[in-house]
């Protein structure tokens, strides 16, 4: 079964990164460069993860996180923050921000696709 990710990241390395990658592993893969551009996308899409950066330009992603927490139509999205921030006490802020799970960049690849797969194979339910 083909699944479809939404990127939401303003970085372009970044975006192409995770992009190359989620597509060489059969992952359906959209982007967005900001959290506004995000929403609308997740809207219209309903991807089965959505992969969003913390700090943006227009919207950023704990802003982003909230809207479609808020919405009836889009609050079973699954949702990851794409974060520099790694200090004591971030995991738990984005957590409680309505994330489901964190990646802390710069991305290592190997755990970035086994927690991507995590949340999207069979047999690897999380939650």
């Amino acid at each position: 079964m083909n699944r479809t990710i939404l990127i939401v990241e303003d970085n372009d390395n970044n975006r192409i990164l995770m992009n190359d990658l989620l597509s060489y592993h059969g992952y359906t893969v959209l982007e967005a460069n900001n959290g506004e551009e995000g929403i609308v996308m997740a809207r219209n899409n309903m991807p089965d993860l959505v992969l969003m950066d913390i700090q943006m330009p227009v919207m950023d992603g704990f802003a982003a996180a909230k809207i479609l927490k808020d919405d009836p139509v889009t609050r079973q999205l699954r949702l990851i923050a794409l974060t520099s921030f790694a200090m004591h006490g971030d995991r738990e802020r984005i957590l409680s921000a309505g994330f489901d799970d964190y990646i802390a960049k710069p991305i290592h690849t190997r755990g970035f696709l086994m927690i991507i797969k995590s949340y999207l194979e069979p047999g690897n339910n999380i939650n």
